[in-house]
Formats: structure tokens, C-alpha cells, sequence
């Protein structure tokens, strides 16, 4: 897939940033698990957040397929970071497909990173499960009350505002969820701990409970009873994302293993020039290429305003697999040393597995892809 001129400039600058800024905090970040405040403002004087939020809103307008091409560049630095440019993309998107005028003046605070955001779905019962969510809000009045309570957030402990989705009408099932805004700091907020986790350590994730927490009536955002599938609108996009991460995580660790078989030596010559670190240097390299054509082409369909679900899941799915047994392979490449922590591999391995896991599993990525080959045939 060929990238035009604009593209190929957004992606070296991109890179460039990665490589001089990102790249050289990405262990300490790891190691300390830091939300690097001063590097996200320098994403956004760059203009790497909201990359899809057209001019008139304030964002650059780029299509999604640039989207993606960033989000591989940032993770190629570190992960957690791409992983920030991810949410507040998710978060716009939804600003500026349902907000109203009012919100939309939400987007300069929201891309400048002075305001941080939270996308609030994951419940104890409700994870991959989105049906099974128990947060209610209520009316009072001429607003709402908010009640219950959400895990894993990301950037739950440093957040300004939510995006929260909630009941609003039990008898509706998926018709009955309504997406509200919450500013994070209003009385019957509550934030629960940060939580330790094994890879991605610098992205920021907790619970958030609400106890009557009191929301005027323009904190619902689009319609009542629209959450769900104002939420579904942004899903491709958001596992194009994904997947477009996981490519970069890969991408970082053939290049490590690349480098090391060089210059590492046993029985007095380069261990690259054994044919059993050449083969794992091959599948890392080819299955890198395949899954970045698959974010590539899914991208694409989505900015020709073609049905993308088949593909953003396919790509999603074979993109995540790939980064979790292909950083193995780098880690192989390295050795012992490749199981030490400080050695970027033994990184790029641990925040490779929850790319299997975020924006729907790979089982749910499974089962969409089976539903469309079963609804459209074959060759969609």
C-alpha cells in the first residue's frame, strides 16, 4: 500500500519524534511508570493528537490511513504513548460525529492535552460484554444523576473529564445507554488506585465511582439511548488503531533483533549468519509486512467510506497475534539477555500481549469476522 506525499512527510516526522524524544524516555517511563506530561505536550504542539479532527474544528484533517501510519510510528517509540494518541483520537471522533456545537469546543482543550480524557465503558461484569454494564443515570430535573462504577480506565487516575457510558433505560438493552460527559473532578467522583500492570506500564489505568454525581442536561452527548452505537461508529477506527500499534511494537523489536544477530557472536561468528536466527529473523520481517498491509488496507476502506468491519477486525486479530509471538521470536534472538529487564525486547514483549486483549479480544475478532464471511460470503 502506497502512501502519498503528505502521508510519507507525517510519517518521518512521526518517526523522527519517536526516535529523538520517545525512544530514549521508553525505559525509564516503563521502569517508573510515569504519565509524561512534558512529551505529550510536545505531541500536541505537533499536532499529533486528533489527527482525524477536521480544520474547522481545530485538528489537521488527515484521513485514518495517516492515522495509522502515526500510531505505528509513536508505538515503534513506546506503546504507552501511541496508546495516548489512541484514546484521544477515539475521544474527538466521537466529539466530532456526535457532539454539539457546545461540546465540540471541548476539542482544543482535549488535543492540546490541557484537558485529559477518559473513555469510560469496562465494568466488573461488563468487558467484552459491553450489555452487562450497571451504571445508571437517571433524570433530575433538568440533568441527571450518575451511579456506579468503572475498572481499568484508561488514564482513570489523571484524568479531567469522562466519557461515560451508562443506562439510562433497563427495559432497552442496547438501546437504553446514553454516552455522558462527567467532569472528574465533581463531588461523588471517585478515583481507585492506579493499577500495576505487566506491560504498557506508563499508560495510566484505575477504577472511577460515581455517587450521585449531579450532570446538567448537556453532558449527555448525541442522543439519549445512542451510546452503544455511537460507541460501535468509533470501533473500526479504534482497532485500525490497535493494530497499527501492535505493528510498531513488532517493527521496534526486528529492528533490535536485527542489530543484535549482528553484532552478537558465538562460536566465533555473528549469530546471523546461523540459519536458525535467519528464519526467525524472516517471519518476524514478513509477518510485520503482512499485518501492516492489513491496517493499511482497512484503513483505507474506511476512508472510502466502505464497510470496514471485516477487515478493522481482521487486521486487529492477526496484527495482535503477530505482535505477541513475533516479539517472542526477538526476545529468542537475544538470548537470556533477551529476558533481562532493560533490554527493549523483553519491553516490547510485555506490552505486546494486551493488543490481544483491548478493543475487543481476539475470540470476539474471531467471531465478527466469521459473522460477516457468513453474512456477505467469501469475498465480502
Amino acid at each position: 500500500m502506497y502512501l502519498n506525499e503528505m502521508q510519507l512527510q507525517v510519517r518521518d516526522m512521526a518517526r523522527n519524534f519517536a526516535d529523538s524524544s520517545i525512544r530514549p524516555l521508553a525505559e525509564a517511563l516503563d521502569r517508573d511508570e510515569t504519565f509524561p506530561v512534558a512529551l505529550y505536550d510536545e505531541m500536541a504542539e505537533l499536532g499529533l493528537f486528533g489527527i482525524g479532527v477536521p480544520e474547522a474544528l481545530g485538528g489537521p484533517g488527515f484521513d485514518t490511513l495517516t492515522y495509522a501510519v502515526v500510531m505505528e510510528e509513536l508505538s515503534r517509540g513506546y506503546a504507552s504513548v501511541a496508546d495516548q494518541c489512541g484514546l484521544v483520537e477515539l475521544i474527538s471522533s466521537l466529539l466530532v460525529r456526535h457532539g454539539t456545537p457546545a461540546q465540540q469546543k471541548l476539542l482544543p482543550e482535549v488535543l492540546s492535552m490541557r484537558q485529559k480524557v477518559a473513555y469510560c465503558i469496562t465494568e466488573t461484569e461488563a468487558g467484552t460484554d459491553v450489555s452487562g454494564i450497571r451504571t445508571t443515570a437517571v433524570r433530575d430535573g433538568d440533568g441527571w444523576r450518575l451511579n456506579g462504577g468503572k475498572m481499568w480506565i484508561h488514564n482513570a487516575p489523571v484524568a479531567d473529564i469522562g466519557f461515560v457510558l451508562a443506562v439510562t433505560d433497563k427495559a432497552a438493552g442496547n438501546r437504553g445507554m446514553s454516552i455522558f460527559i462527567v467532569d472528574l473532578h465533581a463531588d461523588g467522583v471517585t478515583r481507585g488506585p492506579k493499577e500495576h500492570k505487566m506491560g504498557q506500564r506508563a499508560s495510566q489505568v484505575g477504577g472511577l465511582d460515581f455517587t450521585d454525581v449531579k450532570l446538567g442536561s448537556d453532558a449527555l452527548l448525541g442522543q439519549e439511548g445512542r451510546g452503544f452505537h455511537m460507541m460501535m461508529s468509533v470501533l473500526d477506527k479504534g482497532r485500525v488503531g490497535i493494530a497499527a500499534l501492535a505493528v510498531g511494537i513488532t517493527q521496534a523489536g526486528l529492528e533490535a533483533a536485527v542489530e543484535y544477530a549482528g553484532t552478537r557472536k558465538q562460536f566465533g561468528k555473528a549469530i546471523a549468519e546461523f540459519q536458525g536466527v535467519q528464519w526467525l529473523l524472516a517471519d518476524i520481517a514478513k509477518d510485520v509486512e503482512a499485518a501492516r498491509l492489513l491496517v493499511h488496507s482497512a484503513a483505507t476502506k474506511i476512508d472510502r467510506g466502505e464497510d470496514a468491519t471485516r477487515a478493522c477486525s481482521m487486521a486487529k486479530c492477526f496484527a495482535g497475534d503477530m505482535a505477541v509471538q513475533r516479539t517472542a521470536d526477538a526476545v529468542q534472538v537475544f538470548g537470556g539477555s533477551g529476558y533481562i529487564r532493560g533490554f527493549e525486547v523483553e519491553r516490547l514483549y510485555r506490552d505486546a500481549k494486551i493488543c490481544q486483549i483491548y478493543e475487543g479480544t481476539q475470540q470476539i475478532q474471531r467471531m465478527i469476522i466469521a459473522r460477516e464471511l457468513l453474512k456477505k460470503g467469501a469475498r465480502g
